[in-house]
């Protein structure tokens, strides 16, 4: 059984999920993530909060989050389950994939994912889809029933994106699956090395590196 982070890494490079197989006890959470991470948990003081707001890791200016974050209070209908689920951190497994969300919404049922890096201007980053489709099937499989749309947040930029999960996204995901389970050996390396920037495991693939968009947004 894959973890969602598995597949979700397969879709962005099979050779970083290679080698992140090789030495899977190495795999730490940077402090930054987990301080931006927690931000999704405090949307609502935020809000209210001036010291809250300027000493938290946001991205964009105060003013500029905090007129984020009134908008999608405003029109998210979602909004008041997303700033206080049924459970944080909540591990589910399916038939193929096991790993945790972030925020577990029991009524519809539905999930979210906290990102720590930037969005893209539309929608998600692939291996993220990815990661939302294996959390969505498990979930499906739990409850048993149909899971049809999920959440991403991007909390230091006050961001969240409904997602749908439609067929595009699911072929994504049936296709990152069969790409880890078929990695015995490192595969091919990338063709576009500015993946590489944020790896860990930049130094013992040999791949070439050139500056990244965003450090946090893809992988």
């Amino acid at each position: 059984m894959h973890a969602f982070r598995d597949v979700a890494t397969a879709a962005y490079c099979p050779r970083k999920l290679y080698y992140r197989r090789r030495q899977p006890d190495s795999i730490e959470i940077p402090p930054e993530v987990e301080k931006r991470r927690e931000l999704a948990f405090e949307y609502e003081r935020l809000l209210t909060d001036d010291d809250a707001v300027r000493a938290a890791p946001i991205a964009v200016s105060p003013t500029t989050y905090r007129s984020r974050l009134g908008c999608l209070k405003a029109r998210l209908s979602a909004w008041d389950r997303l700033t206080s689920p049924d459970e944080r951190d909540a591990t589910l497994t399916g038939r193929e994939c096991r790993g945790v969300v972030h925020k577990l919404l029991d009524d519809e049922p539905t999930l979210s994912l906290v990102f720590a890096g930037e969005p893209p201007d539309q929608g998600v980053w692939k291996p993220q889809s990815v990661h939302l489709v294996a959390a969505a099937k498990a979930l499906s499989w739990e409850r048993e029933t149909s899971v049809e749309r999920v959440f991403a947040e991007y909390p230091a930029y006050g961001i969240v994106r409904e997602v749908t999960l439609g067929t595009r996204r699911r072929a994504q995901y049936r296709e990152a699956v069969r790409t880890a389970d078929t990695i015995d050996g490192p595969p091919a390396r990338a063709r576009s090395d500015a993946k590489c920037t944020p790896c860990e495991f930049t130094s013992k693939c040999g791949t070439r590196t050139r500056s990244l968009r965003s450090l946090l947004g893809g992988g």
